[in-house]
């Protein structure tokens, strides 16, 4: 009978040391798995804040540079008006010269002029054309994607993200192209990229506001 209560005693003893070791290894898991948690959602807020502020600054450089670029085609028509007139240079009535110069300053710069009329002259100078060349810039997006921290971020935000910086690289491809025709003095060609980077602006800008307004649910 002791014998019995011994070995009694002795498997309480074992299975109180079995479940002991048990709840450690749980809890232990459980930590590892709390801390790894809180790790990814650490990093993700950090990833979304950069994410956030790279958004918005290109947004802000996509609306100075379209407030520049826009205008250029409407320049290069007006301007060219001007000179079929006068037969290779400008010829306007002051009034409108001057109302040309204050809506596209800095695209003729006057270096002299000659009186045709009372009120025409004859402009003689040098037609610039400067376009704002934009760095779009996806850094943030990318060292998240190296890091595999965007794929913690959900199917649909990661869709929307990844759409919307592919319409950004098609922008700054534009971009690069307009300088190009620019710097070859193709100018028809500009002009037809500069209308096509019009309709990119509207779609990249409007992703980007719909970014904004719900990136906090990626998180």
């Amino acid at each position: 009978m002791r014998l019995f209560k011994s070995n009694l005693l002795n498997w309480k003893y074992i299975l109180g040391e079995i479940l002991l070791i048990f709840f450690g290894i749980s809890l232990a898991i459980w930590f590892n798995n709390w801390n790894e948690a809180n790790k990814i959602n650490t990093n993700k807020k950090i990833a979304l804040d950069k994410i956030e502020d790279e958004i918005q600054n290109n947004l802000e450089e996509l609306r100075a540079a379209r407030q520049i670029n826009i205008k250029i085609p409407k320049a290069i028509a007006n301007y060219k008006e001007f000179v079929f007139k006068g037969d290779g240079d400008p010829v306007s009535e002051i009034s409108h010269m001057q109302d040309f110069q204050k809506e596209y300053s800095g695209f003729f710069q006057i270096k002299d002029s000659v009186r045709i009329n009372d009120s025409v002259y004859r402009y003689l100078g040098d037609a610039k054309i400067n376009i704002e060349l934009t760095e779009l810039s996806e850094i943030a997006w990318e060292t998240s994607r190296h890091m595999g921290i965007a794929n913690e971020f959900g199917y649909e935000c990661l869709y929307e993200l990844e759409n919307m910086y592919n319409i950004q690289r098609l922008v700054q491809n534009e971009i690069n192209k307009a300088a190009e025709a620019l710097q070859n003095q193709e100018i028809d060609r500009l002009i037809r990229i500069l209308g096509f980077i019009s309709q990119l602006d509207e779609q990249l800008e409007s992703d980007y506001n719909s970014m904004l307004g719900h990136i906090a649910d990626c998180l």
